[in-house]
């Protein structure tokens, strides 16, 4: 597995300043995706250990309110143990902090039985679709993406939005 690229303080993928990984590699390719150099599998860096322990020591400061993991791909196959192992790690150093994953994988079809949901806050799903863009949309880029409580959606056993 690889990531393109770790943006330590990052205000624009969640709430507050955050830490940010890029997973590398995506099957969508959405048509004027923002981030079109993450498709490749083979580019960017190989995800290690160590890449989790730097990430994790980025996010040990007071005004880091949580970790964004993005893409690529991060719930591929190719990348989804190592998102998992991300998230997993992140909450158990900082079970305070928050998670949040954009995938353009569905919740409720793909992605509902996996083991990452039980790290991860907030999903927002659905790939991009470029005739669906609208600026105006918090968190997300078209309106067929959804930004989605997992905590309540696993708790009440059905999707909860988090933003209409």
């Amino acid at each position: 597995m690889r990531y393109n690229l770790v943006r330590k303080m990052d205000i624009s993928n969640g709430p507050g300043v955050r830490v940010s990984v890029f997973m590398q590699g995506c099957t969508f390719h959405c048509k004027n995706c923002f981030n079109p150099e993450t498709w490749d599998f083979k580019g960017g860096k190989e995800f290690t250990d160590d890449t989790i322990k730097g990430v994790l020591e980025l996010c040990d400061k007071d005004y880091i309110k949580g970790l964004s993991i993005l893409g690529g791909e991060p719930m591929h196959p190719t990348n989804i143990d190592g998102t998992t192992k991300l998230a997993k790690a992140f909450k158990e150093k900082y079970p305070k902090k928050d998670i949040w994953v954009w995938s353009g994988f569905n919740f409720e079809k793909d992605l509902k039985d996996k083991e990452v949901l039980k790290y991860i806050d907030v999903l927002v799903d659905g790939q991009y679709v470029d005739e669906l863009h609208d600026p105006t949309l918090k968190w997300r880029g078209s309106s067929n993406q959804r930004v989605i409580d997992i905590k309540e959606s696993l708790k009440n056993n059905k999707t909860v939005l988090l933003v209409k």
